[in-house]
């Protein structure tokens, strides 16, 4: 089983605040390394959990990005109904990989995802379930479509949606422990909380508000355990809590495209134009094919903007002075960007609030409200923890892992071989008998700047490296006076 609660941080995972899931993790594995994958935004970190992969591999590049397969000019939002389009007009290819439902399919196994967040974020779990199986169960849709009105004669409506989505919250773990355990017997079941993200996004990380949702969301956690003991399965069952991302504060909303027209970057597919996909604390840039002139210039301009952090570029362009290459972090690919730009962060606390971390928005998160999507460590640093019969007891794992260790690590779980993938099984974790030497770590640093109108900017990236699998732990920009 695998608990997703939304933009979770570890700062968070407190018996204050979480007193299920705190004594659940004193019991189990905390890994106090964790990572998102970047941008740190939800629907590729979703799709990155059921695939094992970077987004370069799978074909999400975020949110918001460009299917050049679909449209090479404009950006489309990963939603449900965008979703359909793209699978209909590339015969299926949602994703470009399979996932963990594709894969349990084929050993004749059920994979049932019940999410209460995004409906892109539903539809990445198993896009393939009308052809191979499994159930996806959303507020705004089932896969299989059929299956909809089925689930809501036996189980309800899904309440509507609010802030904090409470009542939404509930139903899922409804349909969790109804559905997906009782009648289906699933393999794995996945479910995902709306909150704390929903509330931080509102209301700012730490709110009243949002603490209130975090608390409400750890007891319907809680509930899950209940049941599962109630039915004598704790001793049978492995369970993996997950957040997609961290949080920071918004310092500001950046219009990042209205920012970039006025600087002469006109729309795609006009010569010299760029399209912007903006990502909360990020956004994603494509120019014209090989147009690498107007991508120096981007990124030129970029570099003297205090509102930019990091800037890694697709090896398809080149070296630009600057820069560094997208392939340290997995994002290029066939649907990967051409240019990926963290907004500007800071580890300063906020005024009346208790948590670290500052960055500015390239979205519409105003100025003390929650929001994620840059290079911070607080945005790419998340939660695992894990208990069960498969894993270590009272454990802190000190390694590096990431989100991409999910869907191997389920696998392995389930004593299933998996094709090649990005993310590598969390063997330092897992209970004594089954864990091999785990592989090398060492933490990388790479650099890179560039003099612009008599200001040197500098970047730096934090990247660890366990075996084959990379995670960004941070990406930093900074600006100063040059004599140059």
């Amino acid at each position: 089983m695998v608990v997703a609660f939304d933009g979770l941080q570890p700062s968070q995972v407190t018996p204050r605040l979480m007193p299920r899931l705190s004594a659940f993790a004193d019991r189990g594995v905390r890994f106090t390394r964790h990572h998102a994958v970047f941008p740190s935004v939800t629907r590729l970190n979703a799709a990155s959990m059921v695939t094992g992969c970077y987004p370069g591999t799978h074909g999400i590049a975020g949110n918001r990005f460009v299917f050049r397969d679909v449209d090479p000019d404009r950006p489309l939002d990963v939603l449900e109904p965008q979703l359909r389009t793209v699978q209909a007009r590339t015969r299926g290819r949602v994703l470009l990989v399979p996932t963990l439902a594709d894969i349990l399919a084929r050993f004749g196994k059920d994979y049932v995802a019940v999410i209460s967040g995004t409906s892109g974020n539903a539809y990445c779990h198993n896009p393939n379930a009308s052809r191979l199986g499994g159930a996806v169960l959303h507020p705004d849709f089932t896969l299989p479509d059929d299956l909809a009105r089925a689930i809501e004669a036996s189980y309800g409506r899904w309440p509507a949606e609010k802030v904090p989505n409470d009542l939404r919250v509930r139903h899922a773990t409804d349909l969790l422990i109804k559905y997906a355990i009782h009648e289906r017997n699933a393999a794995v079941a996945f479910v995902w909380y709306s909150e704390p993200d929903k509330s931080q996004h509102a209301h700012g990380v730490g709110a009243g508000v949002a603490n209130g949702a975090l608390t409400a969301a750890d007891a319907q956690f809680g509930r899950i355990l209940d049941s599962i003991d109630g039915a004598g399965q704790r001793q049978t069952t492995d369970i993996l809590v997950v957040s997609d991302h961290g949080y920071s504060t918004s310092l500001g909303k950046i219009d990042v495209v209205a920012a970039a027209r006025a600087a002469g970057f006109p729309e795609l597919p006009a010569a010299g134009g760029v399209a912007i996909a903006p990502n909360g604390g990020s956004f994603l840039c494509y120019f014209g094919s090989g147009d690498r002139a107007t991508a120096d210039r981007f990124v030129a301009w970029c570099a003297t903007q205090q509102w930019c952090g990091a800037l890694f570029l697709s090896p398809s362009l080149g070296k630009i002075e600057g820069t560094l290459p997208g392939d340290l972090l997995g994002i290029d690919g066939p649907r990967g960007p051409d240019l990926a730009v963290s907004m500007a962060w800071d580890l300063v606390t906020p005024a009346g609030s208790e948590y670290a971390g500052r960055s500015y928005s390239a979205g519409d998160i105003g100025p003390g409200r929650g929001d994620h999507g840059s290079a911070s460590p607080q945005e790419m640093r998340n939660i695992l923890i894990a208990a069960g019969p498969g894993f270590k007891s009272g454990f802190r794992s000190e390694m590096p892992s990431g989100n991409v260790d999910i869907a191997p690590t389920v696998l392995s779980l389930l004593g299933m071989d998996a094709e090649p993938m990005d993310g590598r099984v969390l063997t330092e974790a897992l209970s004594e008998g089954r864990s091999p030497t785990p592989p090398g770590v060492v933490l990388k640093t790479y650099s890179a700047s560039r003099v612009v109108e008599k200001v040197r900017y500098s970047q730096t990236a934090s990247i660890w490296e366990v075996g084959n699998t990379r995670y960004l732990d941070q990406a930093h920009a900074s600006r100063e006076a040059s004599g140059w």
